[in-house]
């Protein structure tokens, strides 16, 4: 199978190396041409453009860091539109809104394209694994047709029906995950503020019923103030900004979302916004010459 792959970042670049180890004919493109270098010399080949790769691919998967990047390649000069027509597949895995993804849907489909959404669930080393969670919806022949790529990115597949589904989906997932990351940095800075041993409190949770793999990978990388990135800061408070955008329209209250995205904020202000989003951490952290000890 021959794919286009446009994006070659932190997910897109460990995605698309995934794809050309197992034998796909992989044609990339990112906005930063230099970032494809690395991959032309495995295998790939380089589209200067996003229409260029759409040209030459029957199907086209994207991951992209927002909506503004998503839309981009879709509309600007060079872009998917230019080439996107009958007998083409295209794949957005970025996390997007559902307003976002149904306007690529139609403009795809206006074109005679087929179009399918389906952001994952997973940072950096489940993409270097190809163990992603992946949420699709929208043209059901053509998740079937790229079930072989899904197989070799991510460790399950799901088809949530139209489009919108898997937007929305990802969006609750990483609300939850956020929210998440927030108690348990709270909790971090609480044990070590009462006199009690950081890792000691990760040994208990591990044994318990909130046992979780990220507070295990994380929490002990926390505990030392070091946050290699897996998934930038700024593209949670991202995904926040969009969920609690969803609760909105939902009718839905979400106050410790809220609270949790505001604390995300507060660490972009800080300069932590390209760090993993466990650097929230850093928002509650005790000074230490205001510990008492």
């Amino acid at each position: 199978m021959e794919v286009g792959f446009l994006g070659l970042g932190i997910m897109g670049k460990a995605m698309s190396l995934n794809l050309i180890k197992s034998g796909f004919k992989v044609t990339v493109w990112n906005r930063t041409l230099s970032k494809c270098e690395e991959l032309a010399k495995l295998g790939a080949s380089v589209g200067e453009t996003p229409a260029a790769v759409v040209e030459k691919c029957k199907y086209t998967i994207a991951m992209l860091s927002d909506p503004s990047a998503a839309l981009s390649v879709i509309f600007d000069k060079g872009g998917v539109l230019e080439q996107i027509c009958p007998g083409k597949g295209y794949i957005d895995m970025s996390t997007v809104d559902a307003s976002t993804t149904s306007k690529i849907n139609e403009v795809v489909s206006a074109k005679g394209g087929r179009f399918l959404e389906a952001p994952v669930s997973g940072s950096k080393k489940p993409a270097e694994d190809g163990q992603l969670i992946i949420l699709a919806a929208g043209d059901k022949e053509l998740y079937e047709e790229i079930i072989p790529a899904f197989d070799v990115m991510g460790k399950k597949s799901f088809y949530l029906g139209q489009v919108g589904n898997g937007a929305n989906m990802k969006l609750v997932v990483n609300m939850i995950m956020g929210s998440m990351m927030n108690a348990f940095s709270e909790g971090l800075v609480l044990a070590d503020g009462s006199g009690l041993n950081q890792n000691t409190l990760l040994d208990v949770l591990a044994l318990g019923g909130m046992a979780n793999p990220m507070f295990a990978q994380k929490g002990p990388a926390m505990i030392q103030r070091s946050y290699p990135t897996a998934f930038p800061l700024k593209h949670q408070q991202k995904d926040m900004r969009l969920a609690i955008a969803l609760g909105d329209q939902a009718n839905v209250s979400m106050p410790i979302a809220a609270a949790a995205n505001e604390a995300f904020k507060k660490a972009k202000g800080m300069g932590l916004g390209d760090h993993d989003f466990s650097a929230v951490h850093e928002v509650v952290k005790i000074p230490e010459n205001a510990s008492g000890k």
